[in-house]
């Protein structure tokens, strides 16, 4: 087990369930709610799961190899992108489901996630696959699938200070 495969295999599902999203009629407000319902949390989970056990490795490797200025730079950029995502998705919560306004902000939230995962997947993801050692990998997929487990239903949403964040992480 890897924790950027994880992550990568995260990505997927959730492109999965934004496909899936667009293949419901606007009429059937019911699946649409619960397919979101599921996809929020979701990404909040994974944004948080980031947050808690990932970006603060990447910092330490970063540290540790020379590499503090680019961990720092991609971490601060992925906490920004979190928040924007996190936005995006409280938006959708203030429309009526299957409504224009709900697919625009559906789109929106789509298109945040998927600048920040393209982005990720080219730099944090590569940095951390170059210097963290397998073991170090491993590890922190287990303790990444276990946190994603635990709070299954999605997490308190919160945005914190990308400056701030990586000055108490980093």
């Amino acid at each position: 087990m890897d924790i950027t495969q994880l992550i990568l295999d995260d990505h997927h599902e959730q492109r999965r369930l934004f496909a899936i999203l667009d293949q419901i009629p606007d009429n059937n407000s019911a699946a649409l709610g619960r397919v979101w319902r599921r996809l929020s949390a979701f990404l909040g989970t994974h944004a948080k799961a980031e947050e808690t056990l990932f970006y603060p490795r990447l910092l330490a490797d970063g540290r540790a190899r020379g590499k503090a200025d680019e961990a720092k730079s991609e971490t601060k950029d992925a906490i920004k992108d979190h928040n924007e995502i996190r936005e995006a998705i409280a938006a959708v919560g203030k429309t009526k489901t299957g409504s224009d306004a709900w697919r625009k902000a559906v789109l929106a939230a789509n298109k945040a996630n998927g600048d920040h995962m393209a982005e990720e997947e080219r730099e944090g993801l590569t940095l951390f696959r170059q210097k963290a050692s397998l073991t170090e990998r491993h590890d922190l997929a287990i303790s990444f699938i276990a946190f994603e487990i635990e709070h299954l239903e999605g997490v308190t949403p919160a945005n914190p200070d990308p400056e701030k964040w990586v000055e108490q992480h980093g």
